[in-house]
């Protein structure tokens, strides 16, 4: 069976972007991008939120980014060999290939694209990310942390998610930032009263 594995880059008090919808001070250098890379090779299918695929889709249409330097040329080519899975109800139709369009999430859905899939799954965008955490489905955290405090913001795990985790991988990078790896174990500690 599939993995599903949520992959994000948060601050270090644990937002995807900042209050004003700002994410710059996230963005990795060539180190932690070759990371990314190797993290997301494996990856065939990939699940998304509108606004993270509208970020996302720049690696197929913008093709001054996708060739900047060699790093960002090979995760270009990763992302643009993977399908693509949209879950809006805004989005009228696909900007880039191998993508899909679903109405709404339906974790059945997702456990049976799982069971069948012969590689791993990738899951981006904190609210969808949030369902899918709460419906059992994500089995890795994959965490950049940057060494940056933003104070408000989107939450890279939203409120109300629970989860026991073990830790199976880690590492830092000279520009500050650390790579931690979860994989769940289950439903995190019962709510103390």
């Amino acid at each position: 069976m599939a993995r599903l594995i949520y992959f994000t880059i948060q601050s270090l008090d644990g937002f995807i972007e900042d209050a004003d919808g700002h994410f710059g001070w996230a963005e990795p250098d060539e180190e932690v991008h070759q990371l990314a890379n190797d993290l997301l090779r494996p990856v065939g299918t990939y699940l998304y939120g509108r606004r993270m695929y509208e970020t996302m889709a720049a690696w197929e249409t913008e093709p001054a980014l996708a060739t900047a330097t060699p790093v960002t040329a090979d995760f270009a080519k990763i992302w643009q060999a993977a399908d693509k899975v949209v879950y809006s109800t805004t989005l009228d139709r696909p900007v880039t290939a191998r993508t899909r369009i679903e109405r709404s999430f339906d974790p059945d859905a997702v456990r049976d694209l799982k069971a069948s899939a012969d590689r791993d799954l990738g899951i981006g965008g904190a609210d969808l990310a949030a369902q899918a955490l709460q419906s059992g489905l994500v089995d890795e955290l994959d965490i950049v942390l940057a060494p940056a405090v933003v104070g408000g913001g989107k939450r890279a795990i939203p409120d109300g998610v629970r989860l026991g985790l073990e830790l199976v991988d880690q590492r830092r990078f000279p520009g500050g930032m650390a790579y931690l790896s979860y994989r769940v174990t289950g439903p995190g500690p019962a709510r103390t009263p």
